[in-house]
């Protein structure tokens, strides 16, 4: 195997994160390992959260101006500094991942692939869904006193997101579904598309394909200096990454602490039933569906594979972002586990946008969820428009904290509930949404497992055949 393929093992990945740039002695250790470091700030900071939330809240505000102050902006921090890089990271990973594919062909046969599997696993994840949600009904087992309460709590919020919902429904009232698709996955200015806050990730990605494609066409001569730029400025985007990731346990250890002395563990409490059910099928879609698929489709342990993401995990736990996790998991993916980078960059990318099973199996509970607290009954058939939708939204759902709510009411208004009612779950929704950013980013790297190990090629911990 090349240098440039070559893959580490787990502690020497961490080793090779932790190791300062300019030092080429990787013997020695620098301290605990960097998901050492991110877990501990977790811990720490979800412990001072709840401690904050219930001796320090009070009439005086000081927990606000903390929290405002201070454990807001240096998780902000943090966020930005990823999601700064996440536009010439993927345009440039993109470009020169395809064209060193070589080959339109077997670009076809990745795409192919690659969607394959994403609709395969986010209707099964949005099945578990379902099934959990009509089995625990978690709807039935919340007091009405209790909604009525959190409702008028979150109803403001509730009622931004409601009328920025009907803006889009008015703006695309007029367009037809070919020319709506147009528009959703076709940039008319790019630099506009890019410039947007989030970016357009599905413009970007287009784009890049495009260009690319283009790049391989053309005489290798040609290309070649261009190709060798791109592969430059993601040498330079991985640099930074680097350097942005050992702040990483200090900023973790205040987006942690911002969201649990809000919300407290009391509301956790309230909605204990709707937590449980959701939590319960992301970890046996995780632990279970994953499990499969690594071991039967990619060949890998699935033990070792899940060592070995670690970081990613923590990463995307704590920043709620398949967006701001993207720059971790594309060298994890070529460093950790073995996948050619015109194959993780390719899959990857694309999958930060367009494979959510997590969100899909968050938003098919959730809609049952309300649709039992509102006492409405769904049909089966209503049922199977859910899994359908929720398939959707995994796939245009954008890949940044909260990113799900405005397409949630959008199927809600759609299968005839009160869109209101999504007021009452807005109080988890951060923490649920770190949870199922997790199973997002986790389920990209088995995308890409996969892919790779059907293309031929030989990763880290497979079985020889």
């Amino acid at each position: 195997m090349s240098d440039k393929n070559k893959t580490l093992s787990p502690d020497a990945f961490e080793q090779e994160l932790r190791t300062d740039p300019g030092d080429r002695s990787r013997d020695k250790p620098r301290g605990p390992a960097l998901h050492t470091k991110i877990l501990i700030g977790l811990i720490l900071g979800a412990a001072a959260g709840a401690a904050a939330n219930r001796y320090a809240a009070g009439a005086s505000g000081n927990l606000e101006r903390f929290i405002k102050n201070f454990t807001e902006p240096v998780g902000q921090l943090f966020l930005n500094l990823l999601l700064m890089i996440v536009v010439p990271l993927v345009f440039s990973s993109l470009v020169s991942g395809v064209a060193g594919i070589g080959d339109i062909r077997r670009l076809g046969r990745i795409g192919y692939k690659s969607f394959a599997y994403c609709l395969v696993i986010s209707a099964i994840s949005v099945l578990i869904g379902l099934g959990l949600a009509n089995t625990i009904k978690p709807g039935k087992r919340i007091a009405p006193e209790i909604a009525e309460r959190m409702q008028r709590q979150f109803g403001g919020q509730a009622a931004k997101e409601l009328e920025e919902q009907k803006k889009r429904a008015e703006a695309a009232k007029e367009e037809s579904p070919l020319m709506s698709a147009v528009k959703t996955v076709v940039p008319r200015n790019i630099l506009s598309s890019v410039s947007n806050d989030p970016p357009n990730m599905l413009h970007l990605m287009f784009f890049a394909l495009m260009v690319g494609i283009a790049a391989t066409l053309l005489p290798k001569p040609v290309a070649a200096p261009f190709v060798g730029a791109m592969e430059g400025l993601f040498a330079i985007t991985t640099k930074i990454i680097d350097i942005v990731m050992k702040f990483a346990p200090y900023a973790v250890a205040c987006l942690i602490f911002t969201n649990v002395a809000h919300f407290g563990i009391e509301l956790l409490g309230a909605l204990g039933w709707f937590v449980a059910t959701v939590l319960l099928g992301l970890g046996i879609h995780m632990f279970g569906v994953y499990s499969l698929s690594v071991a039967l489709l990619s060949k890998i342990n699935p033990i070792d594979f899940f060592r070995r993401i670690r970081t990613v995990l923590l990463t995307a736990f704590s920043t709620s972002s398949s967006n701001a996790t993207l720059p971790t998991a594309l060298r994890v993916s070529e460093e950790n586990l073995g996948v050619p980078r015109e194959i993780n960059s390719f899959v990857l990318t694309v999958g930060a946008t367009a494979n959510q099973n997590g969100t899909a199996l968050y938003e098919g509970v959730t809609v049952l969820f309300l649709a039992q607290l509102a006492g409405v009954e769904l049909s089966l058939a209503q049922q199977l428009t859910v899994v359908y939708l929720a398939i959707l939204g995994g796939i245009g759902t954008a890949g940044v904290p909260s990113g799900s709510i405005p397409f949630l009411i959008g199927i809600l208004a759609m299968v005839g509930i009160n869109p209101a009612l999504i007021a009452i779950i807005l109080g988890v929704d951060r923490l649920l949404d770190m949870c199922r950013t997790t199973l997002n980013v986790a389920g990209d790297l088995t995308a890409a497992t996969f892919v790779a190990r059907s293309e031929g090629f030989e990763l880290l911990g497979t079985k020889k055949t």
